[in-house]
Order: C-alpha cells, then sequence, then structure tokens
C-alpha cells in the first residue's frame, strides 16, 4: 500500500491552514511591503526541495515554498480585504507604511 498521496495531500492541507493566519498577521503588522521575505523564503525551500534527498521531506519543503510564493498574491488580496473592512485595520502602524 502507497500512503505517499495522502501524506502529500494532508501536507499540503496543513501548509494553507497554516499560512492563513501568517499572511493575516503579516499584512496586519507589516502591511504588503514585506512580500520579499515570502519571496526568499520560497525560494529557500525549493532550492531545500531540490537538495534533499527523503521523498516526503523533498515534497514538505516544495510544498512550503510554493506557499511562501503564493502568499505573496495573498497579501495583495489581504490589503483589499482590509481597505473593504473585512480585517481590521491596524491602527498603530505609522504613515511610512501606507502608500
Amino acid at each position: 500500500m502507497n500512503l505517499q498521496g495522502i501524506l502529500t495531500a494532508g501536507i499540503c492541507f496543513l501548509c494553507i491552514g497554516f499560512f492563513h493566519p501568517i499572511v493575516i498577521k503579516a499584512e496586519y503588522y507589516c502591511s504588503a511591503q514585506c512580500w520579499p521575505v515570502f519571496l526568499l523564503a520560497g525560494i529557500g525551500f525549493l532550492v531545500l526541495s531540490v537538495w534533499v534527498q527523503q521523498e516526503l521531506l523533498s515534497i514538505l519543503f516544495g510544498v512550503i515554498g510554493c506557499s511562501c510564493l503564493w502568499s505573496i498574491l495573498e497579501l495583495k488580496e489581504q490589503e483589499k480585504r482590509v481597505e473593504r473592512g473585512w480585517f481590521p485595520k491596524n491602527p498603530r502602524r505609522g504613515r511610512r507604511w501606507r502608500r
């Protein structure tokens, strides 16, 4: 019996659930301008995914890397959700973060 597919699906599911609040908190505290952090982390995890020999660990790093890259888009969307009033604005964020 091969459980690799089920494990991969579980990893993807957990990563999506894990990154959703990370994107919300990152936009709240840093605004969408923190996207380079997600870019560097995504590239780093994808490089790790290529270098690691163990298949399941490689899958884990690849999914985390793609989730980091997808979070860049979600940061922009989260910014729009905040503007619409769906999520709270950070009142302590200074003018330096605003466009």
